[in-house]
């Protein structure tokens, strides 16, 4: 028994070592060994940098360091050490560096890094950095893009569902489900005494506008918003626009075939007019009662404040569904601007953050003319009214 007690006492000064990193005030006395020593050594260049020198400027230590923390630490806790030197220890610069892009673990958060720096980026780096954007953009597409397109193309077909369709507008599948009931086993064949169709369809049923604040804060959201784009974009009954904007107004609805082309043509930063970017989009959309527009912003204009406000109620004056996500992350509550955002509330604008899991059902609920508030009240999402 005295033994294990012992045992006890040394991991509970071993975990007390390891918390307090050492020092002659750590009160422990306690010597690590082996791995607990690389261990400590590791958080020590990251959290002690100021007092020990932390990594220094070579990039080799970086990128020991980098490969050091994804042996002794999980993915989720690489992430955040990974974040915690970015900002401690300012390593944005070693970014620019192919040898620790190699061995940097990636996350939407270091893809919106790369997207800050994408204009400075040295030719040698940049297949390398495209590298890293298309792996994270792959592995949430494959999370994200079933989702997103059975949510929309299921709310557009109950949206479009007739019982009296022409014999090439029949949904056969749907029809022989209701009829099974009919089956005639002298004949071996169904009668279908009700036809289920989808109607006549025009080149598109919906228009959806994605317009983009990229501003440094909105970085993940951009993110996000670019991969859903893409997503909506391949899905033939809806015209998918994706708009970008700072103090400019970009249109990258060409690049949607291609997200991470989409990525890099994003420049992070900089000031930010909403009214310029709601002007151009209400110069692009055609059908405005057939049309979503989705603005995704903190609110904080920086341009002319009463002129945003009249742009957004001449949108939703002229049959335009707008919406307004402060986020579309898993980063948490945005700060906003409460003004502007309580006057979009009296336009019968929705206000809110969303995140991606929900995004796909979001948009669903808009395509089929759902009440939004009340969606995000339902999936308890705190609407900024």
């Amino acid at each position: 028994m005295s033994e294990l007690n012992s045992n006890e006492e040394q991991q509970h000064l071993r975990k007390w070592r390891m918390i307090l990193g050492g020092g002659q005030n750590d009160g422990t006395d306690y010597s690590l060994q082996n791995v607990d020593l690389q261990i400590d050594k590791t958080l020590e260049a990251l959290y002690d940098a100021e007092k020990k020198g932390g990594l220094g400027a070579s990039s080799p230590n970086v990128s020991r360091w980098l490969g050091d923390i994804r042996t002794y630490f999980p993915n989720t806790v690489v992430k955040v050490m990974q974040q915690d030197a970015l900002k401690r220890l300012d390593l944005t610069s070693m970014l620019l560096e192919k040898e620790m892009l190699e061995n940097v673990e990636a996350d939407v958060h270091l893809v919106a890094t790369l997207m800050t720096l994408s204009r400075v980026i040295p030719s040698k780096t940049k297949d390398t950095a495209r590298q890293v954007v298309r792996k994270v953009v792959e592995e949430l597409m494959k999370k994200l893009a079933q989702p997103m397109q059975q949510a929309v193309a299921g709310s557009l077909n109950r949206s479009t569902r007739n019982r009296r369709p022409r014999h090439n507008e029949i949904n056969w599948h749907a029809t022989i489900l209701k009829n099974l009931k009919h089956y005639q086993p002298d004949y071996k064949t169904i009668v279908p005494e009700v036809r289920i169709g989808y109607g006549k369809r025009r080149r598109s049923l919906k228009d959806v506008v994605l317009c983009l604040d990229q501003s440094g804060s909105m970085g993940t959201s951009v993110i996000y918003s670019g991969i859903f784009g893409a997503v909506m974009a391949s899905i033939p009954a809806i015209q998918t626009r994706m708009v970008v904007f700072d103090t400019n107004v970009v249109d990258l609805t060409e690049e949607l075939s291609d997200p991470v082309e989409l990525l890099f043509g994003v420049q992070l930063g900089g000031g930010t007019d909403i009214n310029r970017a709601l002007t151009y989009c209400q110069q692009i959309i055609q059908r405005p009662t057939d049309t979503v527009l989705v603005l995704i912003t903190d609110l904080f204009e920086g341009g002319n404040p009463e002129e945003m406000r009249k742009r957004a109620k001449a949108l939703t004056e002229a049959g335009v569904q707008v919406i307004v996500l402060l986020a579309l992350n898993d980063d948490g509550a945005p700060g906003y601007d409460h003004q502007n955002a309580a006057y979009m509330a009296t336009l019968g604008i929705p206000v809110f953050a969303c995140t991606p899991d929900k995004f796909p059902d979001l948009m669903a609920a808009a395509l089929s003319k759902q009440d939004i508030g009340l969606w995000a009240a339902k999936e308890e999402m705190i609407t900024k009214r």
